[in-house]
Parts: structure tokens; C-alpha cells; sequence
């Protein structure tokens, strides 16, 4: 599925998300009125410290303006961009500070769904779809903790060495039938009214796949 196809199954009434360079910002209609804050990464693009802040402000902005707008993140991305530039800016805290802001409009009642529909992996995964509160994933997506010439070069151990024992150990393992099966947890994979809590939560009640054993963020 294309990125304008999967907007437009969610927007039916049309939206004004944009795609500039591979950073998503804009908003879409919501079937019980009101307006979803979409924000995101597209065409696999490496998130880096001028991503981060860009969807960080979009983030508070919208926080600014008030209400209590759902926040939807789509996300197709590589990994955090390692260069020096953006290491030597900080690049930790730029991805921290997203990683925050959706945390934090999660704690004041914007209830936030990240949609894996493409690659991500490593920080730029984790301060994007798992900062929010729900994570659903479409038939397809390649979620990575590292991919496996990073891991390479970490471990020391070759590609080959790496594949194989990604068979077994699902900690080595890209895609979405292996985080489950060591009990860290698993993705909902489905096509519900993603901006909805209750739609998503009866989702994954349904599909009786792991659910987060994170405390309330209200009580953390």
C-alpha cells in the first residue's frame, strides 16, 4: 500500500498531510468530527536532528492550540541518521525530545497511534511509533532493532552468522512475527479506525496479542 493510498482509506473526506523531503505534518478529519494531528516519516528517509525537531513542533503546536486532537504517526523510515554533523548537535536529545513531546500529549488526553506501514529501526524507531500509546503495524512492515551489517560490526559476527541465528533468537530478528515470541511483545496488525483508542484497544483485546504492560502514563 502507497502512502497516498493508506491516506485516503483514512481520510476519505481528503486531508492536507504533506510529504516535504520525507517528513509527514498535516491533519485529516475525524468520522465524529474534530481533527487528527498526523505527523510522520516517509519514503525511508534516515530521521535526523532537523526530522526531530520539525515533527517535535508540530507536536506542540498543535498541544498550543489547544483541545485534545489524536495524534496519528505514520512512519517508513531507516534509521536515525548517523552523521557527524547531526552527532555532534546532539542527535540523542533531538530524538529524546520527540520521543517526550509524544509522551507528554499522551499524558494530557491526545491519545497517540503510531502506523509502522513501511522499514524502521533503532532510534528513530523509538522516538516515533513506540513513543505512542498504540502501535499497529500493516501486513508488511519491517520493524528492526538494528539491522544486521550495524550488528555486524558491533558484534563481530557475520551476516551469515547473524541470519541464522536470527531463526531462533528473536532479539537478532527483523519483521512482525518475531517480537512476541520472547515475550517483549507483539504488534497489532488490522485496519481499524486508527485514530480511535477504543477502536484500537478492541482491536488487540481481539486479536489476543500481547498487550503493554506499561503503567498508565497519567500514573507514572
Amino acid at each position: 500500500m502507497t502512502l497516498d493510498d493508506m491516506l485516503a482509506s483514512l481520510f476519505p473526506e481528503g486531508h492536507d498531510v504533506r510529504n516535504d523531503n520525507g517528513v509527514l505534518l498535516g491533519s485529516g478529519p475525524l468520522r465524529g468530527g474534530g481533527r487528527a494531528v498526523v505527523i510522520g516519516i516517509a519514503d525511508r528517509i534516515a530521521v535526523g536532528v532537523d526530522e526531530a525537531i520539525r515533527l517535535s513542533r508540530h507536536v506542540l503546536n498543535a498541544m498550543e492550540r489547544g483541545g485534545a486532537s489524536p495524534i496519528l504517526v505514520l512512519v517508513d523510515s531507516d534509521s536515525q541518521r548517523m552523521s557527524k554533523r547531526d552527532e555532534l548537535l546532539g542527535l540523542n536529545e533531538f530524538l529524546a525530545h520527540l520521543a517526550k513531546c509524544l509522551i507528554y500529549a499522551d499524558m494530557q488526553g491526545c491519545q497517540t497511534v503510531g502506523l509502522l506501514y513501511g522499514h524502521s529501526a533503532a532510534g528513530a524507531f523509538l522516538a516515533t511509533a513506540l513513543a505512542t500509546r498504540v502501535l499497529v503495524a500493516l501486513p508488511g512492515a519491517e520493524p528492526e532493532v538494528m539491522d544486521l551489517p550495524s550488528m555486524s560490526k558491533v558484534t563481530k559476527l557475520s551476516i551469515d552468522v547473524l541470519k541464522k541465528k536470527a531463526k531462533s533468537t528473536p532479539v537478532f530478528a527483523p519483521g512482525l512475527d518475531k517480537p512476541g515470541s520472547d515475550g517483549r511483545g507483539a504488534f497489532h496488525l488490522g485496519r481499524e479506525n486508527l485514530t480511535g483508542r477504543a477502536a484500537s484497544d478492541a482491536a488487540r483485546q481481539r486479536s489476543g496479542w500481547w498487550r503493554s504492560a506499561r503503567p498508565s502514563r497519567q500514573d507514572s
